[in-house]
């Protein structure tokens, strides 16, 4: 595929309603990878979200769209209607039409000129309210929400409206049971009387069974239909089969004026069915409660300067380069940063640490984090999805969609069970009407239903999803960032941890601790000289010689010629003398002398330090020893790695003496020093080719290569955009007791996986054959049935009290 192609590739998500198990979220699934330009599609079952990567130019949104309401499911949508001023004539309405009808992800928009009214109607999943704001706004007119929308949370308000649905279907198929169920009672119980006659009337029966079947079941019939006529099967199928089966067989003994009636049976089964579909909808909706948590911590509006005043302004109007004003106990609203004044914020939401961080001039603030005590102003660096905030939101959005690799296991069995369970029923039946209880079709018809019923694979379908939703939300609560549900997985599997040493294992802000003056060159001078050579460089044991320069009060002029050697140092040119400041290497490379030294580098090195060696004029002039400072957890997360059984190495461009000294300090016996950022990748995969599950863990840009390399790569928050963008699991913290925290959560939620397929499948099992050998009624089914699901969703809900930092 070429470049050009590629960029036409997109990812979306949407929101998919009437799902009802494992098989209704495979097919979707199969329907929509058939589609031509879809490159995958994944969907959920316990988000109800397809995440679908397709190709712009080959199919369109509501091409795939009509195709999942043509398998018999809606795509949700959402409607908004916003104010809009400055619009003047038919020309101005028309521009604004146009434009939002151009946005992908919207389906209609019309705005009327009379009112200064927009309604757009659009997918929450590919474009959000603040896009199409932003749209109109960059279109040169003002925009708000007409009865605050933006405030509401749609998703909330579609699973309220879907409980409500099923509350009323179970009220009234629970008025019209009772009495059918009270009836069942007296008869097994041989109580007579006019209330029993009466209770067991056929034709009383028949009007109470009706509204349950064909009102409070419908949606299993409609279900049923809709699947039935693209040639596939769910849990629909079963349940619309089996209290079918019972409902019309009663109805035709009710005109035959036969004694066997099993209205109370469709009708108890429907209730329990219906029952079972509340209390999961109802816990379903406690799975996605970290991405709404995480959603509410926005601020709601900012305090801008505007045309030389403060103004209050919605947070989705703030712009780039924007100066916001925060008063004590405000959000920041965006991300910025500090252009005057100083505080203290509370940044847990971001990190899960509850200690407040102190920040002054120059420091960056991430919106949602709470100012504690004094006003600052800040410029906006990233505003609307581009805030930290919005990434965390897409990360774990994008994390609770994705699939894990067992669960494929779940979606391979879930393809072919409702086919083998109706086949595996209709041997039942005949079995018991042919073989052991000959000519009796009522026993044969209640084994066939109870069959049908035990058998849903509703617990199946939701044993991973509703797990991986909970275990990424929780790890967001924990400042443990999860791109996706494979790296939840593969986190439990490691044996090998891969640690950068700068900035991973040490804090990445190292100091200079000794100047050694040789060759008769003066300290000052030699000072002077370095950091003017190192003043461009980019690599932080320069940036500890300029700081300490600064400190001195050298000024910073640019050197004549500068060239940065990757791994070694640099060469430059400073009042025409040419200057080399690096490694042995590079000293040995350029043919100078510094045999010498040698006893006293090397006993520099053992205190921990690294060495820069400074030559002027092709001479050896100075030594400069630049120690950084171990993170105060990393010995302790080290421990607690091999203690869990995992190989622990350090890698670093460091010599060996310095290395091994840094990793004796917080107990790895396992070095790689001297590696050039190039080959960091190489190691990993050596490490990987002798059959170890390999994380690699860094924080720099040349760790990008390694952190994509490894089976799991985690990168540490507080380092560089690029080397989390190439990271699978992001430690916000910025300390390595979260690669600790992250295997224990990886664990914890594969064992709550493990629990719910072993339940879900022990279920089904024993079930099958105890209902075919006519030992389980078909209420019976349907109770076990409706509290199977509802069993797996609440055993996920468990490690919403698990906490990954406590052992």
């Amino acid at each position: 595929m070429t470049d050009s192609n590629r960029a036409s590739v997109e990812t979306i998500f949407l929101k998919i309603g009437g799902m009802t198990c494992a098989a209704c979220s495979g097919r979707v699934e199969r329907g929509l990878a058939k589609l031509k330009g879809v490159e995958k599609a994944a969907v959920n079952l316990a988000t109800e979200k397809a995440a679908i990567t397709y190709e712009r130019s080959q199919i369109s949104l509501s091409e795939i769209a009509h195709k999942i309401e043509d398998l018999g499911y809606q795509v949700i949508k959402d409607k908004v209607d916003l104010k809009i001023t400055g619009m003047t004539c038919a020309a101005c309405s028309g521009r604004v039409e146009r434009g939002l009808n151009k946005l992908p992800g919207v389906v209609s928009a019309v705005v009327n000129l009379a009112v200064e009214k927009a309604t757009v109607e659009y997918y929450p999943g590919v474009i959000s309210l603040s896009d199409i704001k932003g749209k109109i706004e960059n279109l040169g007119y003002g925009v708000h929400d007409l009865a605050d929308t933006a405030a509401v949370d749609k998703e909330k308000k579609a699973r309220e409206a879907e409980v409500s649905r099923q509350r009323f279907r179970l009220v009234l198929a629970t008025v019209f049971s009772l009495p059918l169920l009270l009836a069942m009672a007296m008869h097994m119980l041989g109580v007579m009387g006019r209330a029993t006659e009466l209770l067991m009337n056929p034709y009383l029966q028949l009007v109470l069974a009706t509204p349950v079947q064909f009102i409070a079941g419908w949606q299993f019939y409609r279900g049923a239909y809709m699947v039935l006529k693209n040639g596939s099967a769910n849990m629909d199928v079963l349940v619309a089969l089996g209290t079918s089966a019972a409902y019309f067989y009663s109805i035709a003994n009710v005109l035959r004026h036969a004694p066997d009636l099993y209205f109370e049976t469709s009708a108890i089964l429907i209730t329990l069915i219906i029952l079972g579909k509340l209390l999961e909808a109802t816990a379903k909706g406690r799975t996605s409660e970290a991405i709404k948590a995480l959603m509410g911590l926005q601020a709601k509006t900012a305090r801008v300067f505007r045309d030389g005043k403060e103004i209050d302004i919605p947070v989705e109007s703030v712009l780039v380069g924007d100066v916001v004003v925060v008063r004590p106990g405000e959000k920041v609203p965006v991300d910025g940063v500090i252009v005057e004044g100083t505080s203290t914020l509370d940044e847990s939401m971001l990190t899960g640490e509850s200690l407040p961080v102190d920040k002054k001039t120059g420091d960056q603030v991430v919106g949602a984090t709470i100012n504690k005590l004094g006003t600052f102003k800040f410029k906006a660096t990233k505003v609307g999805k581009d805030t930290a905030l919005a990434q965390i939101v897409r990360i774990v959005e994008e994390a609770q969609g994705s699939k894990a690799p067992i669960q494929r296991f779940a979606d391979v069995v879930s393809a072919y069970f409702v086919p083998v369970v109706v086949g595996l029923s209709l041997l039942t039946f005949v079995v018991w009407f042919f073989i052991l209880d000959p000519g009796n079709f009522s026993r044969a018809l209640v084994n066939f239903t109870a069959v049908l019923v035990i058998a849903c694979p509703c617990a199946l379908g939701l044993a991973t999803p509703t797990s991986i939703m909970v275990g990424t939300g929780k790890g967001a609560e924990n400042g443990i960032l999860i791109k996706g549900a494979e790296h939840l997985e593969n986190a439990h599997r490691l044996t090998t941890i891969v640690l950068d040493k700068t900035g991973t294992i040490t804090k990445g802000e190292p100091e200079v601790t000794d100047i050694v003056p040789l060759a008769g060159l003066a300290e000052a001078e030699l000072l002077r000289l370095a950091v003017r050579a190192e003043k461009n460089s980019e690599h932080p044991l320069a940036q500890a010689i300029v700081s300490y320069g600064k400190k001195q009060g050298l000024s910073l002029e640019d050197p004549e010629l500068f060239t940065a050697i990757p791994g070694y140092g640099v060469e430059v040119t400073i009042e025409g003398k040419r200057i080399l400041v690096g490694t042995r290497k590079l000293m040995k490379d350029n043919n100078i002398e510094f045999a010498a030294t040698v006893p006293q580098i090397e006993e520099l090195e053992l205190q921990g330090k690294t060495v820069m060696l400074f030559a002027l004029e092709n001479k050896l002039s100075g030594l400069f020893a630049v120690a950084d400072t171990v993170k105060e957890n990393s010995a302790q997360a080290v421990a607690e790695l091999q203690k869990m059984g995992i190989e622990v190495w350090m890698i670093t461009g460091d010599n060996t003496r310095t290395a091994q000294a840094i990793a004796q300090t917080v107990g790895i016996t396992s070095v790689m020093a001297e590696v050039l950022p190039e080959h960091k990748a190489e190691k990993v995969e050596a490490l990987k080719k002798e059959g170890k599950v390999v994380a690699m863990v860094g924080d720099g840009i040349n760790d990008a290569p390694a952190l994509a390399t490894a089976d799991v790569g985690f990168a540490i928050g507080t380092g560089t955009d690029v080397a989390i963008e190439a990271a699978d699991i992001t430690l916000m913290r910025g300390d390595l007791t979260g690669i600790v925290a992250a295997i224990r959560l990886s664990k914890a939620t594969m064992r709550n996986i493990k629990q719910n397929l072993f339940w879900a499948l022990v279920y089904n099992s024993l079930g099958i054959p105890v209902a075919a050998a006519g030992f389980l009624s078909p209420v019976l089914a349907g109770a076990a049935m409706a509290f199977s699901s509802v069993s797996v969703v609440t055993n996920a809900l468990r490690l919403k009290r698990f906490n990954p930092y406590k052992a």
